[in-house]
């Protein structure tokens, strides 16, 4: 999207549950992009560097373009500005929240921090599927936690008979309301559910990387991989504004991102809208259109467990059915709040 924002993804669950297993993942499969990954503790991050830097204030690189620091959360905000710096390029950086750390608290740190190169990128809750009922037993706060997750990967799957992880994804689902629920094993949840992945030059998107193959385990395909789905929509008919917001109000379960451009037509001539949603946080980007270029609106969903032809029937409605169908002067106000200025805070989806 044209602002390129840094999207920073939280990622917490309790002792355990597969945090850091998930983490050294991401890294692993980072290929070309450039993650900056901020730690309360470092725990069992597989890189060596990390046991020379187990002090608050250190950043260390991994060495693949990643770089890693451990932080105290209070100073939270400080070390996001670091990690931003333009010369880093980082893509996506990831908060990896202690076990006992109070998730929400660090959510609203990302939504109320007043740096302008990131956006937040969602709040990653990681369950341990077969100590699922006695983690809730021992720690209740994990169903508030549940709560208030975009995203819940029900992790150590191959743990379980196929009935017992059938009915904690239906637990973990209920308690966390309309967030994408994915089964993994090992943390493997690929990298594109979470975030952008840069393909380096000259390689082809999809194929196997040398990382792929040094650190791809030989029993890979055997286990549980986090299943979801990608939806494409574009169209060269504009969208009425009034319409979008009310399918993107009422967003359906499962459905964790969605990313893209919107034109909106007459509503807005002069440009078209970057739009980035996650979980229940959306928001609104306007640019002017490319000289030049044909007036698209493209679309992509990502989700878990999704009526994919439902999600594109919907969308169609929202395209404007020609000159009796003109947006009025008012029909932007939806979309404009969720425009953010310069002196606000982000906002969130109040759904």
């Amino acid at each position: 999207m044209g602002t390129q924002q840094i999207p920073v993804v939280v990622l917490a669950g309790f002792l355990g549950s597969g945090k850091t297993t998930l983490l050294n993942h991401l890294l692993r499969s980072a290929r070309g992009t450039r993650i900056g990954v901020m730690v309360n503790d470092f725990g069992d991050i597989g890189i060596d560097a990390m046991t020379v830097a187990g002090q608050v204030g250190s950043t260390v690189s991994l060495g693949n373009g990643c770089l890693c620091c451990a932080v105290d959360a209070s100073e939270l905000d400080e070390y996001l500005e670091v990690l931003t710096r333009p010369e880093l390029g980082l893509d996506v950086i990831v908060i990896e929240a202690s076990g006992l750390a109070e998730p929400q608290e660090l959510v609203r740190m990302v939504l109320a921090s007043e740096n302008a190169r990131i956006v937040y990128g969602g709040l990653v809750q990681v369950v341990d599927a077969a100590e699922f009922d006695a983690t809730r037993e021992r720690h209740p706060e994990s169903d508030r936690h549940l709560a208030l997750a975009d995203l819940v990967v029900v992790n150590k799957a191959d743990r379980v008979a196929e009935p017992d992880l059938a009915a904690v994804r239906e637990s973990a689902g209920r308690l966390a309301e309309r967030a994408a629920v994915v089964t993994a094993a090992h943390g493997r949840v690929d990298p594109e559910l979470l975030f952008d992945r840069v393909v380096p030059e000259g390689e082809i998107e999809g194929q196997m990387s040398i990382e792929d193959i040094l650190y791809g385990d030989e029993d890979a395909h055997a286990h549980p991989h986090a299943a979801y789905e990608t939806v494409s929509h574009a169209s060269d008919v504009p969208l009425h504004p009034r319409r979008l917001m009310a399918f993107l109000d009422s967003r359906p379960e499962g459905l964790y991102r969605i990313k893209g451009f919107v034109d909106f037509g007459a509503a807005d001539p002069a440009n078209r809208y970057a739009v980035h949603a996650v979980g229940r946080f959306l928001r609104f980007y306007p640019e002017p259109w490319p000289a030049g270029g044909e007036r698209l609106t493209q679309l992509v969903l990502i989700g878990a467990a999704v009526d994919a032809p439902a999600l594109r029937k919907n969308l169609a409605a929202c395209e404007q059915n020609g000159p009796q169908d003109t947006p009025d002067d008012q029909s932007m106000w939806g979309v404009l709040r969720y425009v953010q200025h310069s002196e606000e805070e982000p906002s969130e989806s109040a759904d």
